[in-house]
């Protein structure tokens, strides 16, 4: 994994290092700076280009149309004017790594040229040559603004303030210096700026920001909120768990921007080539002056060797390659933020093009991880039975009888009183002078009370009540399937998935219904974290395998790490699966690991397209410019030129749907 960057990350980008600098820090959320073209800052990014282009076009007007004697006095030192505000930033770059003891950059390629071609009286293309360039950054750093606003959209939801109770009163303080265990105030229609536990009774909360759902979610007291979500009720209290660095909202945001020091290995290769290329070329170039000496004799013409010379130079710059190939991974995770997907490098980008294997956990990756009441039967009238079941189940704080109680509603309920919970079986307790029992079927068998026995063959999860130990009927519990889960599961095998496997903890037969339902390849269930763990190497024994471990438990953590891919569900999910996973998928949609494979395709498609237009276009070039039937004209194409269209083409990715 390469952390550096003095040389090799970001290899074109240094020659408008201070043009960057202005408004233009990821960290403090400013890439919107350039949006607009009224922005005095981005005019003056783009000031030296606008004004060399002026005297550029004035030269060549009076070179060419005006035929005016006394311009030939001041050609020379208009040309030089006109050179140097976009000259002197690669001059300075040429100096900082002749300091480093790096001699073949770029920066030194296009010097030479272009001072070279100064050298024999070719202002007007010396001037050309460095212009273009410039124009060529400013290309790449609009085109990095633009795959950075996907990302930087995530900092929208950040709030810059929060409201701490201090000395008895609620002060406007830095998220980042506010302590765990203060106490912070959210008034309705403002974001969340730290994690922490409920200290009002409930509230709504869009929680957009964290998992793309826009969805109300109600939270209630001593339940965990999130930095980025919005308050949409009332005022209310939060007591603060996590320092802002170790927020939810913050880890996804750090995933990010670190993503691109992770590098994709075609990245990786290309750096390393341009590193061994940039000598042999300009030792080629050296070669193209003085080998003709040997060769022509009196027929060498030092101005014309010298020309084609600085031509190759011009040509053989590797700037198409340097700037698009890092441009177009850091737009595949740009394209992916934008989806809801955070790759946490660009190495995972090409990993997941290779997929052949995903192996999914049930319970909150293709189920939504949330009991809920699926059906009710009763021996006696529904609403009585849902009554006297309620206000016994609201005594508990199971999750199941929190099901029981949401499904039940906002109606009033009997008092339940003497609530005596059996274990392991439910709950005793009366209700409106009767006996109540609401468990599972050993708390039946316990009190010796008949019931249909076909209940026992139920797969899912029942709750059972008895009313003065007569058997009175039973409401079904089962975990949701997410809608997209079935979905998913067919685009993942049309997309070159070989093998869908299911992996849970759940019950086998709970499993296998869910695993036919999906038209899953394989299931296992009644598993352990260690199970999962054997099965997954199990399936990577196959060294033709590719497997990718989608989960959202701390008990998935493990199988998330040994897996070739780790993809964790959503910012809800557990802290370690997010952290342990090499993909995260915000929304909790599984349909999102198909997008993810898309992007990566796509992502890659547009990779090999530069690399080959790259390559394709210089080797033309530099031949006709060895064989002196390439002007330095044709060697701006060839360099800049073609970096405009592998940017552009880079771009692309932003623009796509998946």
């Amino acid at each position: 994994m390469s952390h550096t960057h003095d040389k090799e990350d970001s290899c074109c980008s240094k020659a408008h290092n201070q043009n960057h600098q202005q408004g233009h820090s990821h960290e403090d959320g400013d890439e919107h700076n350039h949006d607009h073209g009224g922005d005095p800052t981005a005019f003056k990014t783009y000031l030296p280009a606008i004004f060399t282009l002026a005297m550029l076009l004035i030269g060549i007007a009076f070179d060419n149309i005006f035929n005016v004697e006394a311009f030939k006095i001041i050609r020379l030192y208009w040309y030089i004017v006109a050179y140097l505000p976009v000259g002197i930033p690669v001059l300075k770059e040429v100096w900082e790594t002749f300091k480093a003891k790096d001699f073949f950059t770029e920066f030194s390629l296009m010097s030479i040229a272009t001072i070279g071609a100064f050298a024999i009286g070719e202002y007007p293309e010396g001037v050309t040559v460095m212009l273009f360039y410039t124009i060529g950054e400013l290309f790449q750093m609009a085109a990095v603004n633009r795959a950075k606003r996907n990302i930087a959209a995530l900092l929208d939801v950040r709030a810059d303030v929060a409201h701490v109770l201090r000395n008895g009163k609620y002060e406007n303080i830095n998220p980042e210096k506010v302590e765990i265990g203060e106490t912070i105030q959210i008034k309705a229609g403002e974001k969340l700026p730290l994690d922490g536990e409920m200290l009002s009774e409930k509230s709504s909360f869009n929680t957009a920001a964290l998992t793309g759902e826009s969805k109300p979610q109600t939270i209630k007291k001593g339940e965990t909120v999130l930095a980025g979500m919005l308050n949409l009720d009332k005022v209310i209290e939060v007591k603060v768990t996590k320092v802002f660095a170790d927020s939810a909202l913050s880890r996804i945001l750090e995933m990010v921007q670190n993503a691109t020091t992770r590098k994709a290995k075609t990245e990786l290769f290309i750096r390393k080539f341009a590193k061994v290329y940039t000598p042999i070329v300009f030792f080629l170039a050296l070669a193209l002056v003085t080998i003709p000496i040997l060769i022509l004799g009196n027929e060498y013409h030092f101005q014309t060797w010298l020309y084609r010379s600085l031509v190759f130079l011009v040509i053989s710059c590797p700037c198409a390659l340097v700037i698009s190939i890092p441009l177009g991974y850091f737009g595949g995770i740009g394209a992916a933020s934008s989806n809801g997907i955070l790759f946490k490098g660009s190495n995972f980008l090409d990993l997941i093009t290779k997929l052949n294997v995903v192996v999914m956990d049930k319970t909150g990756t293709l189920t939504k991880g949330v009991f809920k009441v699926q059906k009710v039967e009763s021996n006696i009238d529904e609403n009585e039975f849902l009554n006297l079941l309620t206000s016994v189940e609201a005594k508990s704080t199971h999750p199941i009888a929190k099901a029981i109680v949401e499904y039940a509603g906002e109606k009033e309920i009997h008092a339940a009183e003497n609530i005596e919970e059996i274990a392991g079986m439910g709950l005793k307790g009366t209700v409106n002078g009767k006996e109540i029992l609401a468990g599972n079927i050993k708390l039946l068998e316990k009190f010796n009370i008949d019931f249909d026995p076909k209940i026992a063959d139920i797969e899912e999860s029942i709750v059972v009540l008895a009313v003065d130990k007569k058997y009175a009927g039973y409401v079904l519990i089962a975990d949701e399937i997410k809608e997209d889960a079935a979905d998913a599961v067919k685009q993942l095998h049309e997309n070159g998935i070989k093998q869908v496997v299911m992996l849970s903890g759940d019950k086998t037969t709970i499993v296998k219904k869910v695993a036919g339902s999906l038209s899953i390849d394989s299931y296992f269930g009644d598993l352990l974290p260690e199970d999962k763990v054997a099965k997954l190497e199990e399936i990577k024994k196959d060294k033709t395998k590719v497997v990718a471990f989608v989960g959202d438990g701390i008990n998935d953590t493990p199988v998330l790490a040994i897996s070739d891919i780790g993809m964790a569900m959503g910012a809800m999910g557990s802290d370690a699966a997010i952290e342990t996973a090499d993909v995260v998928i915000q929304t909790d949609q599984p349909s999102k690991i198909v997008t993810a494979i898309k992007i990566g395709k796509a992502t890659k498609k547009v990779v090999i397209q530069n690399i080959v237009l790259a390559f394709a276009v210089k080797a033309i070039v530099l031949i006709l410019g060895a064989g002196g039937l390439a002007t330095m004209w044709e060697a701006v194409f060839a360099d800049v030129g073609v970096a405009l269209l592998a940017i552009l083409n880079a771009v692309r990715i932003q623009k796509m749907k998946f």
